[in-house]
């Protein structure tokens, strides 16, 4: 019984020696590992690089330092003209332990971005029979509901789709990447709006598109 007993408690102590590592292994975190810790924390850290010091117009990294118990990973988010030098920026400092915990130690700047991806209005025009000089407010394009919009990537593989709102609206959240929007055919309008190719670079605000159908009114 007292054998059955130091067995039982052996095997308790490995499970849970198990829940409190790190990892798989048991092993402290290793520097790579907790970058990728911090990264994971938000999606707008999704394909971040480390600084580049001779990469110009480099909007967004992530740099990191030893600590007595771990590391400091400061990531930093710029946008607006960043190839020279970025009008806006906002940083964020974590802290984290060889043990595995990930802290948020600080943050400040401007507000940050959205997370990457694509958001628009899906409008359809013309919306009278004459388009005159100046426009006239009430002719203007009118908002879409329920066209689907598809998202390819790079070899044409479907990612993600949408459908708009009743105002029109859409939004797609994407990793950074290039992309092929495809808009699908709406009932009662002609055709299919046009294609759009977009390039989402990590850290930037969701890039703004507006996809338009044709009502066929002449």
């Amino acid at each position: 019984m007292q054998y059955r007993r130091l067995i039982l408690a052996a095997v308790l102590a490995s499970l849970v020696g198990a829940c409190a590592s790190p990892g798989i292994s048991g092993e402290p975190l290793t520097e790579a590992e907790a970058i990728q810790r911090v990264l994971a924390q938000d999606s707008r850290f999704t394909g971040l690089g480390p600084a580049d010091p001779d990469l110009i117009g480099q909007a967004a990294w992530y740099e990191v330092a030893d600590t007595a118990d771990g590391w400091q990973v400061r990531i930093r988010i710029g946008w607006g003209d960043c190839p020279a030098g970025c009008i806006h920026e906002h940083r964020w400092t974590y802290g984290v332990t060889r043990s595995g915990a990930v802290s948020l130690v600080g943050e400040d700047g401007d507000p940050p971005p959205a997370a990457n991806g694509i958001h628009g209005v899906v409008v359809a025009g013309p919306t009278c029979p004459v388009v005159t000089d100046p426009p006239d407010p009430a002719c203007a394009d009118r908002p879409v509901e329920g066209a689907v919009i598809v998202v390819l990537d790079e070899s044409g593989v479907e990612v993600a789709r949408a459908t708009s709102a009743a105002d029109g609206t859409f939004a797609i959240g994407l990793a950074p990447g290039a992309y092929r929007v495809v808009p699908q055919a709406v009932e009662g309008l002609m055709g299919t709006a046009d294609a759009q190719d977009v390039g989402l670079v990590a850290g930037e605000p969701m890039t703004e598109l507006t996809i338009v159908y044709d009502t066929g009114i002449r």
